[in-house]
């Protein structure tokens, strides 16, 4: 098949797709195995994943060998090439041994949802934005978002994730912030990597990535990340460490940019000496799609795999082996790394196959749940929330297509829509793909009395004339983002500003429904009466919503980022290289400073600066309320001991965040996260919690020794309910 015959077919209608689905199964299930396959060495499952590796290696050839560190993707890369047998036309293929019952790698995008499912004949369930995730602060509600992505992979017949973004939010206008999960290591890192943990419970293999400092999409393939090796350890790369150490990866995804002048996918740094032996991650490293640069200085910096061409790690890798320069050594430690993963992770012994059609009630009952704990609220003067629906007589719901349905992220975590996109065919670029959850419907159902009317918040007179004539005015707004390009400024697209500013000056009781991808500016937060930050809420989203403001469910999440007042307060008022142009129309290298904030990302770097963001990291209101007491720490600072009371009354769920400063010695002059736990408690119920403290978020990276440590001196631990708000104190000295 041709490429540009493929091309068609992919891209066909689904009713055509549909037609196909079987040929599809059929081409993505697992060969058929040599008939003695399961009576050789390594299909012995009592032994370990690395000596089933090591045999498998030893019977392998040479071309063998090197067709496992390279793979395709959905579409050919070369006129008159056919796509593989057995792929499964997801982001990227690796062809197995048959010979030696080595099934073919078939890896999809799946950052929120499995993308370009219907190609499967089915829909993926959309999730909420792992960012909106991150808002829950609650691993197992982590651990659920991976299951989820998966069982739905597994019925398609996809044996790898690579979704599980880690890096953190060094710029809040970065396209991608809303595949990653928020600004402070140990959130991130929690997080990510028990949403991993959840993909691989399900006998996938998964990643984490963008290894590392992807922060911002400007400028990706060209721009170098510079920052010292102390600031690098303590900010992304501690992010990194803490999701590899509870997911065990399968696979480490290294991304476009430099770091240090070198590329990600050839830094030796990066990729041997902290994440091979410091991180002792056994998993294998694979570039993003077309981030390899090279073939000998790639291979021998820690590079595993080539996606998604042969260009460097095809017979140009053989010939390198041939002539010394790539010992084989390196290249059987590649071919280790990849199959030592598959039989750790269960896709030898357990091989997804294309059979069980998705349950859509079952994604979208999950994504409701994950929904109800992410979304954050920001602002409720005067008890505007909840909504009651005995008493509200009239409703104006306004803007962002909210008749419809909720948008979604783009790029390569975009997951089909049902039906397509909610508001009309095809987005543009920048624009939203709206999803089928209906928050005008789902209020409706919830206040079946009131007249409830709806305006599309084109004209900021009009929609402030039927504000006008309402008993309260719900005003969402969104902010598109998506992979490949960055927002210029925090504010608000499409004059959305002027339109809350209208509505708010007709209407005193204005409620303003934030749907974005990360923070954003509001002017006129001070006009109206309550915010609800919704993150792009998933396929269960206007449901979760609904409940949320009229008090079915409490509110419980709080922000995972802060949020800046504006652009001024950044690091970078304006995103690096965002200006930068060429008249001969060839890239234009540019560095990113990273050293001006160091490890002082997000909440660190406005305590630093003496800087009163928006609103801070952590924070998050509730339809109850809570109070701390009695905080004391352990003599060798293992866990922090407090209590947490609910003086409110209703029931809710609280998340308790601890802080340390660290000695002077340190240098710093910010607090850092060092464990956090989400407790639920009964209307006057109190908890004594026990909270452990992450022992690397108190350490500093010792360059000299090259090594984490803890300095000797005074710990300043400090507990509540936000990074803002930190009432309990205590200390524990750590000796020399």
């Amino acid at each position: 098949m041709s490429a540009t015959a493929l091309f068609r077919r992919i891209l066909a209608p689904s009713a055509i797709a549909m037609s196909i689905f079987a040929a599809f199964a059929s081409m993505a299930a697992p060969a058929s195995m040599h008939p003695d396959v399961s009576k050789m060495p390594w299909m012995n499952k009592a032994l370990s994943p690395d000596r089933r590796a090591d045999l498998v290696i030893a019977q392998m050839t040479l071309d063998e060998k090197i067709q496992l560190v390279h793979g395709t993707h959905w579409i050919v890369h070369r006129d008159g090439q056919d796509v593989p047998a057995h792929s499964n036309y997801g982001a990227g293929f690796v062809p197995g041994i048959d010979r030696l019952g080595i099934p073919g790698i078939n890896m999809a995008d799946s950052a929120v949802g499995v993308r370009v499912s219907t190609f499967q004949g089915r829909y993926a369930t959309l999730l909420p934005s792992t960012l909106g995730a991150a808002s829950s602060w609650n691993p197992q509600a982590a651990f659920l978002y991976g299951s989820v992505i998966g069982r739905e992979l597994r019925a398609m017949g996809f044996n790898m994730s690579i979704g599980g973004g880690v890096d953190i939010t060094r710029e809040p206008r970065n396209g991608r912030n809303f595949e990653y999960a928020g600004e402070d290591p140990l959130l991130a890192g929690t997080m990510t990597g028990n949403l991993m943990k959840g993909v691989q419970a399900q006998h996938l293999m998964g990643d984490v990535k963008h290894y590392a400092f992807n922060d911002q999409e400007t400028g990706r393939t060209i721009y170098s990340a510079d920052i010292n090796k102390r600031a690098a350890r303590e900010s992304d790369l501690l992010a990194f460490q803490i999701a590899i150490g509870i997911a065990h990866p399968s696979g480490v995804m290294c991304s476009y940019n430099r770091v240090n002048t070198v590329y990600a996918c050839e830094n030796h740094w990066l990729l041997t000496d902290v994440l091979k032996k410091d991180f002792g991650f056994k998993g294998w490293v694979l570039s993003d799609w077309g981030g390899t640069h090279s073939t000998v200085k790639a291979a021998l910096a820690g590079l595993d795999q080539e996606m998604p061409s042969d260009k460097y790690f095809g017979e140009p890798l053989k010939q390198a082996v041939l002539a010394g320069k790539v010992p084989m050594s390196r290249l059987d430690d590649m071919d280790h790394r990849i199959l030592r993963s598959m039989f750790a992770a269960g896709v030898i012994d357990d091989p997804p196959t294309p059979r069980t059609v998705i349950n859509p009630f079952r994604g979208r009952d999950d994504a409701q749940q994950l929904a109800e704990e992410s979304m954050v609220l920001l602002k409720n003067e005067a008890h505007l929330l909840p909504l009651q629906a005995s008493s509200i007589r009239s409703i104006a719901l306004i803007g962002s297509h909210a008749d419809v349905g909720v948008p979604s992220g783009g790029g390569s975590a975009q997951v089909n829509a049902p039906g397509g996109n909610a508001i009309g065919p095809g987005a543009h670029a920048g624009e939203s793909i709206y999803f089928p959850s209906s928050p005008l419907k789902y209020i409706r159902e919830h206040a079946p009395a009131a007249k409830i009317d709806f305006n599309p918040g084109t004209d900021p007179a009009a929609a402030a004339a039927l504000a006008r004539t309402a008993q309260v005015a719900i005003v969402f707004v969104n902010q598109p983002m998506q992979e490949g390009m960055d927002r210029p400024t925090l504010a608000l697209p499409h004059d959305q500003d002027a339109l809350v500013a209208a509505v708010a000056a007709a209407n005193p009781h204005t409620l303003v429904v934030l749907e974005t991808g990360g923070p954003v500016a509001m002017p006129w937060i001070d006009k109206v009466q309550g915010i609800v930050e919704a993150w792009y809420p998933g396929i269960g989203g206007a449901q979760a919503l609904a409940d949320l403001l009229f008090g079915n469910v409490d509110f419980s999440a709080k922000l995972p980022v802060s949020f800046p007042r504006n652009d001024n307060q950044l690091p970078h008022p304006e995103i690096a290289g965002i200006t930068a142009t060429t008249a001969s129309k060839t890239p234009v290298f540019f560095d990113v400073d990273y050293n001006k904030a160091g490890a002082a990302v997000g909440y660190k770097w406005f305590e630093m600066k003496h800087l009163k963001p928006l609103f801070p990291f952590g924070f998050g209101l509730s339809y109850t309320s809570y109070a701390y007491s009695g905080l004391t720490v352990d003599r060798d600072g293992h866990t922090a001991t407090l209590t947490v009371r609910n003086t409110g009354q209703r029931a809710g769920a609280e998340i308790a965040q601890v802080y340390a400063v660290l000695p002077k010695a340190s240098g710093e002059t910010y607090k850092r996260l060092v464990g956090f736990d989400r407790v639920e408690l009964a209307p006057g119920e109190s908890k004594r919690i026990t909270v452990p403290l992450n022992s690397l978020c108190l350490s500093v990276y010792d360059t000299a020794k090259d090594t984490m440590l803890r300095l000797p001196g005074t710990y300043t631990i400090l507990a509540g309910p936000s990074s803002a708000d930190t009432p309990l104190r205590a200390s524990f000295v750590q000796a020399h």
